[in-house]
């Protein structure tokens, strides 16, 4: 869980975490027991509900795995700590055979900068700076990035390489957001609702613009989303609802994105 404001966990919130810890803990054997997943959270509570944990898809080539719940169910949360944003208040993170929640400071800070990629909902583009600027910005913090013209050429920018963020529809800076995290070369890309400021039809475009990275470059892709039709384009599929876990399946055939409609 995320660190915030520390207080006294009342009785009745004490309960409904022991509960929920042991839930999530028998979902955890079951997937150890069938070779499951290699990246795993522990649930702690916050506010007046128990927040989510999760069991993300293995780091295996090409996986495409959105956690789907409305807002407040812990999406955010769990890619925050999953990516290393955000520490733990009890519990574990695993990825792989590394338990991110035993990381030092130096540790975290290296995870972050090799291993993982950010895709925000605003964006998060520096404004002063031109598209290929931003993504050299990413370039900079990785020890075996790509080429920045080639990131922005993967997303379809590459004739927007001089432009501000201002100049730029919002297709075009999510897109821009894209290169910059795919320039680290990182081995997971974290989308954070990354269609939830596009209309549709842009929308679409990112959605397929992430499942044809995903495919071309081998990455595993993490989306998470309160739309539900997104998840028709997954290959596996986590559904939150406040703060626990009810459904985790897999999507034998995902539906490509132009024929997912919202």
């Amino acid at each position: 869980m995320a660190r915030r404001a520390k207080r006294d966990l009342t009785l009745e919130e004490y309960d409904n975490w022991e509960a929920a810890t042991k839930t999530f803990q028998a979902v955890a054997e079951a997937a150890d027991e069938e070779g499951g997943p290699s990246l795993s959270l522990v649930p702690k509570p916050e506010r007046d509900e128990v927040w989510p944990t999760d069991l993300l898809p293995p780091a295996e080539p090409d996986p495409t795995a959105p956690p789907v719940g409305p807002s407040g169910s812990g999406k955010t949360t769990i890619l925050n700590l999953v990516g290393g944003l955000d520490s733990v208040t009890a519990g574990r993170v695993w990825f792989k055979d590394r338990e991110i929640t035993a990381f030092s400071p130096a540790e975290l800070t290296r995870y972050r900068r090799d291993t993982v990629g950010f895709v925000f909902q605003f964006y998060n583009l520096v404004p002063n700076l031109t598209a290929l600027e931003n993504v050299m910005v990413s370039t900079e913090l990785s020890r075996d990035p790509m080429d920045e013209v080639e990131a922005l050429r993967l997303v379809d920018m590459a004739d927007r390489l001089d432009h501000f963020p201002a100049q730029l529809s919002g297709g075009e800076q999510q897109r821009v957001a894209i290169a910059s995290a795919l320039a680290k070369n990182p081995t997971l890309l974290l989308c954070d609702e990354p269609t939830g400021a596009l209309d549709f039809n842009t929308g679409i475009k990112v959605l397929r613009l992430l499942v044809d990275l995903k495919q071309q470059l081998g990455k595993t892709v993490v989306l998470i989303t309160h739309n539900a039709a997104i998840a028709q384009a997954a290959d596996r599929v986590v559904r939150l609802r406040s703060g626990q876990i009810v459904e985790l399946h897999e999507n034998p055939e995902p539906l490509p994105p132009e024929d997912v409609v919202w």
